[in-house]
């Protein structure tokens, strides 16, 4: 990878997880901790992102995570193929419940057009499946986040008691050893709920979530059936897994068998 290129895609992690750390960087882009500091000079330089101690921020004043339309634009090759692996454990006839993610969002794209019955509080997710006749879709109430397109507060919560389904497809922005994480509360409660509600929780997490910490802790490992991810995690994050009795399935490697 270019050094171009690779500056690009710092900008874009940091834009969506608002910071980067030269530990990071060094193992995302396989490069030393030398050329790490030499990419975050050089992004300093073009004010793109502000340093810090071992890493960088994003210079914005404002730390929101970036607003959902414009990730609706950057579905990665990563996460279309984690949304295409989870769309497959669907069967007909199935309820499933589909929060509000990116990653979420890519297995929305990918689900074939039978019966089964969907629960959601994204109106991007609702308005994807509306192209598809045999889908039949359940938006859930609530108070409207403008800017990330769903709905929240205890009518969400309330409505969600009602529901008893297969499955539920969660997305995070962190997974660790804290558990699953994310940046807005709000959002954290209504997925809190939705994983109780179901008899079987899948996680969708490109690689890059691995071994992050957000803000709000909504669930532990032990909450969860399924990861999905593209990249095989390391070790001690294999044992965490296995401790919580959590499967993984790792696209990259499902499509090296069959490449």
């Amino acid at each position: 990878m270019y050094q171009e290129e690779r500056l690009v895609e710092i900008v874009d992690y940091i834009n969506e997880h608002r910071r980067i750390s030269v530990d990071q960087i060094c193992e995302l882009f396989h490069v030393s901790r030398d050329t790490a500091r030499r990419d975050l000079v050089k992004l300093e330089n073009k004010r793109a992102i502000v340093r810090t101690r071992g890493g960088a921020i994003s210079p914005e004043t404002d730390p929101e995570i970036r607003n959902y339309r414009h990730r609706l634009h950057t579905v990665s090759a990563e996460k279309r193929e984690i949304g295409k692996r989870a769309a497959a454990l669907l069967q007909e006839g199935e309820t499933v419940i589909l929060d509000t993610s990116t990653t979420v969002q890519a297995c929305a794209d990918q689900i074939e057009d039978t019966e089964i019955t969907v629960i959601t509080n994204s109106i991007h997710q609702a308005e994807i499946l509306s192209n598809k006749d045999h889908v039949r879709i359940h938006l859930l109430g609530g108070q409207l986040h403008k800017e990330h397109g769903f709905l929240y507060g205890t009518s969400t919560i309330d409505k969600l008691n009602q529901y008893h389904v297969n499955k539920a497809f969660i997305g995070v922005v962190g997974v660790s050893e804290q558990g699953l994480t994310i940046g807005h509360e709000e959002d954290g409660m209504v997925k809190r709920k939705m994983m109780e509600q179901a008899k079987r929780v899948i996680v969708l997490a490109d690689h890059t979530k691995i071994g992050v910490t957000e803000f709000f802790q909504f669930a532990t490992l032990g909450d969860i059936d399924v990861i999905i991810t593209d990249r095989m995690p390391d070790r001690k994050f294999q044992e965490l897994l296995e401790i919580n009795q959590v499967d993984l399935l790792v696209t990259e490697e499902e499509k090296d068998i069959w490449s």
